[in-house]
This record gives C-alpha cells, structure tokens and sequence, in this order.
C-alpha cells in the first residue's frame, strides 16, 4: 500500500524538530502522526458551555451518549465511534482521560468519528487545557453556537485558533426552535466569519427537533431540523475525500510546528547581522586607545626626562663653581693676613672640611633632586615605575678626596737675616761716609756707622714682608690648584653619576612603559582574537541558520501546497 504524500511530509516536519533538539514537538507530531493514520475521521465538537455541543452530538447519532442538562458541563472528551453492537459508556479512569462509546450508526460506520470536547472555561483551567488537546488531535472541527446571539468575540477568537489549528472548519447555529429571528442571526455570523478570515460552512440545526424526528420518524421534521444539511456537509467536506482532510490536517500541524522553528530562526538571523558584542568591541577600542595613549606618554616623559637631567646637570655645576669660588675668596682673604709658614697645617684641616661641606650638600641635592625627578616622573606616566635607587648616588664624591700639598715655603733664616741686613749695613755705610766725606768726616765715622745700622735694619725688615707675600701668594697659589683639582675630579663623577642614573632611570621607565604597552598591546590583541572568533562563529552560525531557514521554509513552501 501506497503511502499518502502527507505522510512524507510529517515525517520530515518530526526530523526538522528532532534536528533542532524540538523534542516537545516531535512527541505530539508523533502523536499526531499515529492519529492520522487510524482509520476513519475525527470531527471534534468544540464551543463554549450552554451552546448545545452535547445536544447536538446525541441528535446526529441518535442516542444519549453525551449528558446534557441545565446545570451539567462535558469535563472530559466523549469520543464516538462505529461499533457493530452499542458498547456501553464506562466512566473514565480518572478527570483527564476521554470516554469511548460505540454505536451501529450508518454515518459513523461511513468514517466519521465525533468528539464531544470539553466546554472553554477561563484561560489555564483544567477544562480548558482538556479541550485544546482534543483540538489538537481534530480532522475536522464543528463550532457550535447558538441562535439566541451573535458570534462574540470570544466565539471569533475560537474560529480563528480552531482554523490554525485544522483548516477542516464548519459551523453549527443551535437553538433555532427558540429564536424566530435566526436566519438573521446566521446570516450576520456568516459576515462575522468571512471578516476574520475564516472559511467555514455555517449550517443551523435544532436538536430539539432532530431527536424529535428520529423518534417518530418524521422525514420532514428532520428536514426541518436542519440535521440533514449538516450531516450532507459532514459526508461532502469530511467523508468525501477523507485523504484530503487528513492532509490538510496534517500540513496545518506541520505548518505550525515550523513557525516554532522558524520564528526563533529568523531572530537570530536578522539580531546577527548588528554586532553582537558591543561591550567587547569598546574595550578593544579602549585598549587601542591606551597603547597610543601610552606611546605618547613615553616619548613625552622622555623628553622631559632628558630636560630636568640637563637642568639638574646646569644647576648643579653652577652650585659647585659657585661654592668653591667661596672657598677661594676665603683662602684670599684668610691670607693676606696669616703666614702660610706657621699657620698651613691648620689651614688644610680646614680645607678638607670645607671641600668635603661642598661635596656632600652638592651629593645631597643631586639625590634630593633626582628622587624628585623619578617620583614626577613615576606620577605622572608611569606608576609602576621605581624612585632611583640613592645606591646609585651614595658614593659619589668618596674618591676625590687626597692630602693637599704643601707648596714650597721658604724660610727667612738667621742666616738670611745676616747676610740681607750686612748687605743693607755696607749699602748706608759707604753711602753715609761718601756723603761725610764732604764735610771733612772719615768715610768711617759715627754718623755713617748709625746709618750702615739702620740701612740693615731696614733691609732685613722689607726683606721679611717680600718674602711673607711670597708665601702667601705660593700658598693661595696652591689651594686654588687644590679646589681646582677638587672641583674637576668631583664635577666629573658628580656629571658621570647623572648620566648612570639617569640612563638607569630611563631604562627602568622604559621597561615599564614597554611592558605597560605590552600588556596593552596584548590586551587588545586578546580582545579582537576573540571578536574576531565572535564574528567567525556568528557568520558561520548565520551561515548554518540561513540554511536552516531555507531548508524549513521550502518544507513549509511543500506544506502549504498540500492545503
């Protein structure tokens, strides 16, 4: 045997829905599936309590298998179906199972098997749950409401979910034995029904007036009753081409078992075309924006670096011309008035602890200074960096410092003292006594004696100061070869010393920044590695998606052909 096209169809569907992890889907497709393929139709009867559901089953099969009464409502699923002898209604198992009854009835054996579903109550109510699943597994549906109204919106709103649910849609207007206007009132339920776009065939019945006529077997009651039209709509729309209904049937499940594939499919696809990550792609920005950020702090603080190094170095050099020029003018002044002779030990003691003054304040300020330097620097680009280590700078001025000669002094001795004042002494005696001798004296007289006396006594004395100025320029000659010396040797360590901690802090700062950089650089790669895995995952799954899209709209595309 042949199977039916929907089959293939359905079939497909449930791989969709198992392919999509949809296994909700693929146990009532399943179910769904078994159902269509029992034999004969399933006409549920669906409407809202008090319309005469109950009512009008009984009348088109001829019996009560359905209660019906003023103050009685269908909580469970009557299910009536073809039966060689009547089979009894056995009470349900419990209030969520339905209730079979079998009859020996002609339209039943024809296929056709009736549902009496439960009446819609509130939203979420147990009934109302019971009666969607007995639509869920309808062929066909048979609304019914009755003629003392018209279709509310409730009613409409029915319709329209009963036609997605099953395109297989007919109507039934009860009560017309108690409302003489009905045909007006079918006729603008009929305009209600074309305007929610629902295509259903409206019938009006009596099932007063059927059970009536199937008791006394009066053909033109029955006809009157309206029964006849609708079991001939039952055999043309149902048992007709009962292949077509369990088609559409199933192309109507099909379909809406897809748009919950579909919907959520399609917004993905289009949420995917937009950067999905938005918050990783400014912190790829951020971090783009901090390694130039970073570069431009370094050249700058480089530079100004280099500039307070050239500063300090300008500063410091004059601080020490400035403090041994000092030294200088006290060594001028100290003597030209003491004698170098007597007083030079004394002097060096003094010189070597104004030099070593000179040096350590000169050493303190340069590390005072060069701590200020790094911790500006340190502050304001690069907070991991260290303060130069006074290491560095602890020694400075340590190697300079040497016993300061002692410059050549001479003495003025006795002997010296003699030989100047005899030398002196012949110069005013011959003078004295050549100038006597006019006056008729011996060239050896008192007066040239007193003379050759005194002209001695002057000479050693002017000899003496020659000789103590002598001295005292020998000696300022010598300190200022001294601080001269003192001022090269440690101007050249103090510069050499700059320079290494300057190139030391650079290099430290350097490495900071490049590893600052580097973690930002690294930070930034990190960051578009994983945008741009983002993206290759996104394209490839809108790829798949796109193609999921294509596959479930074509099956929808073959769905939609079947109705």
């Amino acid at each position: 045997m042949t199977a039916p096209p929907w089959l293939g169809l359905l079939d497909d569907t449930i791989r969709a829905c198992a392919a999509h992890q949809r296994h909700d889907l693929v146990d009532r497709l399943l179910d769904r599936r078994a159902g269509l393929l029992e034999p004969g139709r399933r006409v549920v009867v669906a409407g809202y309590p008090g319309k005469g559901k109950s009512h009008l089953v009984n009348a088109l099969v001829g019996a009560e298998v359905c209660p019906v009464g003023a103050d009685l409502t269908t909580e469970v699923a009557t299910v009536v179906r073809h039966a060689e002898r009547p089979t009894p209604l056995l009470p349900p198992a419990d209030r969520t199972t339905s209730r079979d009854v079998g009859l020996p009835r002609a339209l039943l054996g024809a296929g056709l098997v009736l549902v009496d579903s439960p009446g819609f109550g509130a939203p979420g109510c147990p009934r109302t749950a019971r009666a969607l699943a007995a639509l869920a597994e309808a062929d066909a549906v048979l609304v019914v409401t009755d003629a003392t109204s018209e279709l509310s919106a409730l009613e409409l709103e029915l319709l329209t979910h009963v036609s997605r649910l099953c395109p297989t849609v007919l109507v039934a207007l009860t009560k017309i034995d108690l409302v003489p206007g009905w045909r007006r009132v079918a006729d603008a339920d009929r305009g209600r029904i074309a305007e929610v776009g629902v295509s259903a065939t409206l019938v009006p019945v009596s099932s007063v007036l059927r059970a009536t006529a199937v008791r006394t077997e009066d053909a033109e009651l029955n006809k009157e009753s309206g029964f006849a039209d609708l079991i001939g709509v039952l055999r043309r729309d149902v048992l007709a081409d009962p292949a077509r209904v369990a088609a559409r049937a199933a192309a109507a499940t099909s379909g809406l078992a897809l748009e919950q594939l579909i919907t959520p499919l399609r917004a993905e696809f289009d949420a995917g075309v937009a950067p999905t990550d938005t918050r990783a792609l400014a912190e790829w920005q951020a971090a783009g924006r901090r390694v130039e950020r970073l570069q431009r702090e370094s050249a700058r603080w480089q530079t100004q670096l280099a500039d307070d190094v050239a500063d300090l170095v300008s500063d410091l050099d004059f601080d020490l011309r400035e403090r041994t020029r000092r030294i200088l003018r006290e060594v001028d002044d100290y003597f030209d008035a003491a004698d170098p002779g007597k007083v030079w030990p004394e002097f060096t003691d003094w010189m070597y602890d104004a030099l070593t003054s000179v040096a350590e304040v000169n050493s303190g300020w340069l590390v005072e200074r060069f701590e200020w330097i790094a911790a500006r620097v340190a502050r304001q680009a690069l907070p991991d960096a260290d303060v130069v280590p006074s290491a560095l700078l602890g020694e400075l001025g340590a190697s300079w410092q040497e016993d300061m000669r002692r410059p050549n002094i001479e003495r003025f001795s006795p002997a010296q003292k003699v030989f100047v004042g005899l030398r002196g002494s012949y110069s005013g005696l011959l003078m004295s006594g050549l100038a006597t001798t006019l006056a008729g004296l011996p060239l050896i007289n008192p007066i040239s004696l007193g003379a050759g006396a005194a002209f001695g006594a002057r000479s050693v004395f002017e000899e003496r100061g020659a000789r103590l100025k002598r001295r005292q320029a020998v000696a300022k000659t010598a300190a200022q070869r001294h601080v001269d010396d003192f001022f090269l040797r440690y101007g050249k360590e103090a510069k050499d010393a700059t320079r290494t901690v300057h190139r030391t802090l650079r290099d430290r700062c350097v490495e900071v920044a490049h590893s600052l950089r580097e973690a930002a650089t690294e930070s930034a790669r990190t960051i578009k590695s994983e945008l741009d895995a983002e993206a290759t995952r996104r394209t490839t799954r809108l790829t798949e998606v796109r193609r999921d899209l294509e596959r479930l709209l074509a099956l929808r595309t073959r769905i939609e052909s079947t109705r």
